[in-house]
């Protein structure tokens, strides 16, 4: 059976830290990879950490959000990081600079991919109308995932609820999927959350994984998620 190909969140500032975390979940068991956000990539050792690595799937979840001109620049300011398999940009940066991102990532380099970011995993309906949206939280996800897909984004990250329906809308593109949590684990910040193996079954062709893993004993944490996955 093919692997499940699952991304580790690194997101702490200690490099300490993120060197236990990626000696801790080593496996053979899965597809793994690892999620750099910004809170290590803007810490004192981040960025030359990342670009040292060796052997490992890296996904860079910067979430850019700008001007076309301001992303584009962005993915060609990380170029001397030949590491990196994934780059996030925010969908609602607008088509403009969806196609600039993905413009600057063939340039940049040949096997670097894009993923588009819907609706944050953070929101809920009710979140979404304090900041003034009036259609619902599905709606615009939908309407996300076009603009993406119209861009040609290699994939978007949605949570595991929107999955089952954006798989039909996002065909040859892969869907990553956050906010992951084990089933009596705590929702955090998290609003819109399902487990490992319901997000694979609604169609996530990836999942994140940071603080179910990351939080305790992580090897403890990471056979849970080997035998919740079987």
């Amino acid at each position: 059976m093919k692997k499940r190909k699952i991304f580790i969140a690194c997101d702490n500032s200690r490099l300490e830290i993120i060197k236990k975390i990626i000696t801790n979940t080593k496996t053979n068991k899965l597809d793994l990879g690892y999620k750099f956000g910004l809170e290590f990539f803007y810490s004192k050792y981040g960025r030359n950490f990342i670009k040292k690595l060796k052997n490992k799937n890296i996904f860079l979840d910067l979430k850019l959000n700008d001007i076309p001109n301001t992303c584009a620049s962005a993915i060609y300011s990380l170029k001397d990081i030949k590491n990196v398999s994934y780059i996030t940009v925010h969908i609602n940066a607008g088509f403009d600079a969806l196609t600039a991102v993905k413009k600057a990532s063939n340039k940049t380099k040949k096997n670097l991919k894009i993923l588009g970011v819907t609706v944050l995993t953070s929101f809920s309906n009710v979140s979404l109308r304090k900041i003034g949206h009036t259609k619902k939280l599905k709606e615009i996800i939908k309407r996300q995932a076009i603009l993406a897909k119209k861009a040609k984004l290699d994939g978007i990250v949605c949570s595991g609820h929107e999955a089952k329906f954006l798989k039909k809308i996002c065909k040859n593109m892969e869907i990553i999927t956050p906010g992951v949590r084990f089933k009596e684990d705590k929702l955090d910040d998290q609003k819109r959350v399902v487990s490992p193996l319901a997000a694979f079954k609604n169609g996530a062709s990836a999942i994140v994984m940071g603080r179910s893993i990351t939080r305790g004993n992580v090897k403890k944490n990471m056979k849970r998620l080997i035998e919740s996955l079987n």
